[in-house]
C-alpha cells in the first residue's frame, strides 16, 4: 500500500523512518529546514534502544508538490495545524483512502470525519518519546513505540485496517487495532493531558512530578478529573487510571517534558487549547465539575492569551 504521513516530527517522522526501513512505500510531508535536510541527506534516527541509523531513501516533500494518491494517510501534526491538512487531504485522497489521525488531542478523528464525510476517518493515538533533534535528525528515547487506532462504529470496519496493522508490525512498530477506540484514546489522553496541564502550571518536568508534594498531588487530581469526565461521556475503566498514569510518570527519566511544554517554552504555537482548555469546556458540556482543570485553564489563559 501507498502511505502518506503528514508531519515529520517525533511521531510521524519516526513512523516514516521505521516503515521506509522495512520496505514500505511511505512519503513524509514536511517543510522548512527539516524537509530540505531529509531531501539532501536522508533521515537520521538517534535512538537509545537501537542505536543510530540513517534512512537514506526516505521520500519527503511538501503539500504543494505531493501528487500521488495514497491508500492510507496518517495525520501526525500538532492540533493547531490540523485545519490546514483538510483541503490537502481532499485534494490527494481517493474514495478508498483511509485517514488515521495520530494526535494527542481527544476526539480528533470524529471532528475530521465531519470535515471529510466522503472518506473513512478512524481515531488513533501513539505512544512514543520522540522529537526533532535538529533538521533531518530525530531522537527517540526508550523502547516504547505503539500505535493504537480503530473505527468508532463496528459497521465502519474494513479489512484494510488489518493490513495496515500488519505493515506497522512488519516495521517493528507495535500496533493495536482497537475494538473500543474511544476508550483507548481516552486512556492515552488521561495521561498526556494531566502531564501537560500540571507541567505547564508549575513549570515542572518529570522529576518534579515524581517527588511527593503539591505538584504530584495536582497531577493525581487532574487524572481523577479526567476519569469523572470519562464517566459522564460513557467511558469507564476497570483499572485504577490514577495509579496506572502515576506509574508511567515515575518510569520517566529526569527532565522529561511534554511536547506542549517545549513548544510554549520556545515561544511557538502550542496545544494548550486541545490538551488543557478543551477539558474545562467538556466539563461544562457534560455537566461535571472539574475545579482543578478550571483553575489551571484560567491561570494559563491569563498568561498566554
Amino acid at each position: 500500500m501507498k502511505y502518506l504521513i503528514i508531519g515529520a516530527g517525533g511521531t510521524g517522522g519516526c513512523m516514516g523512518a521505521y516503515m521506509t526501513k522495512a520496505g514500505k512505500d511511505v512519503t513524509l510531508i514536511a517543510r522548512g529546514a527539516h524537509l530540505k535536510a531529509m531531501q539532501e541527506n536522508g533521515l537520521r534516527m538517534e535512538t537509545t534502544a537501537k542505536g543510530s541509523f540513517v534512512v537514506e531513501d526516505i521520500k519527503a516533500t511538501d503539500m504543494e508538490h505531493y501528487e500521488e494518491k495514497p491508500d492510507v494517510i496518517f495525520v501526525c501534526v500538532k492540533g493547531y495545524s490540523l485545519e490546514e491538512t483538510i483541503p490537502f487531504i481532499r485534494r490527494v485522497a481517493k474514495p478508498e483512502t483511509v485517514v488515521i489521525p495520530v494526535l494527542n488531542i481527544y476526539g480528533t478523528g470524529g471532528r475530521m470525519q465531519k470535515e471529510l464525510p466522503e472518506l473513512l476517518v478512524t481515531d488513533g493515538c501513539i505512544y512514543i518519546v520522540g522529537m526533532i533533534k535538529e533538521p533531518g535528525c530525530l531522537f527517540q528515547s526508550g523502547n516504547l513505540f505503539r500505535v493504537v487506532f480503530g473505527v468508532r462504529e463496528p459497521e465502519e470496519y474494513r479489512q484494510v485496517l488489518a493490513d495496515i496493522k500488519k505493515d506497522l508490525e512488519d516495521s517493528e512498530i507495535e500496533c493495536v487495532l482497537s475494538d473500543n477506540i474511544r476508550k483507548d484514546a481516552m486512556r492515552k489522553f488521561s495521561y498526556i493531558s494531566p502531564a501537560a496541564a500540571c507541567g505547564q502550571y508549575y513549570r515542572a518536568a518529570s522529576d518534579d512530578i515524581q517527588k511527593p508534594g503539591e505538584i504530584r498531588e495536582t497531577f493525581k487530581t487532574l487524572i481523577s478529573e479526567i476519569m469523572i469526565l470519562s464517566k459522564a461521556m460513557g467511558i469507564t475503566f476497570e483499572e485504577d487510571m490514577v495509579a496506572t498514569n502515576v506509574a508511567i510518570m515515575d518510569s520517566l527519566a529526569p527532565g522529561v517534558k511534554t511536547s506542549m511544554q517545549r513548544d510554549v517554552e520556545a515561544g511557538k504555537k502550542s496545544e494548550l487549547d486541545g490538551l488543557v482548555y478543551s477539558v474545562a469546556r467538556l466539563g461544562e458540556e457534560y455537566g461535571v465539575s472539574l475545579p482543578m482543570y478550571q483553575k489551571i485553564s484560567e491561570k494559563l489563559q491569563q498568561e498566554y492569551e
